[in-house]
């Protein structure tokens, strides 16, 4: 079992900034993406920044330059640092991890698996 857990979202104005986290606990093996994504009311969900295990971090462009995402690879956490939030930023961010999790048994096979968290709601006011 591998379980995403956020923590971070709030209501902030304009301009403000927030930090999200999300921790990744259970039987894992190795993480080899994690990332956030985001679903506004009435929008699918969208890519808003990813990082490969040991490669660049890769953001979608309405976040450049505003957001970075950084990773703990000790404490298996991922962060996303938001600042100058915009109204248009207004979703619920979720975590998301490619991830190879030990199987239940011994000699079971390794599982490698989509993860996500349960979201968290980040509302900017204008």
């Amino acid at each position: 079992q591998v379980q995403l857990v956020e923590s971070g979202g709030g209501l902030v104005q304009a301009g403000g900034s927030l930090r999200l986290s999300c921790a990744a606990s259970g039987r894992i093996r190795s993480i080899s993406i994690m990332g956030w994504y985001r679903q506004a009311p009435g929008k699918q969900r969208e890519s808003v920044a990813v990082i490969p295990d040991g490669g660049s971090a890769i953001y979608a462009d309405s976040v450049k330059g505003r957001f970075t995402i950084s990773e703990d690879n000790n404490k298996r956490m991922v962060h996303l640092q938001m600042n100058s939030l915009e109204p248009e930023d207004t979703a619920v961010y979720y975590c998301h991890g490619d991830i190879t999790s030990y199987g239940g048994w011994p000699g079971a096979p390794l599982a490698r698996d989509d993860y996500w968290g349960e979201g968290t709601q980040v509302t900017v006011s204008s």
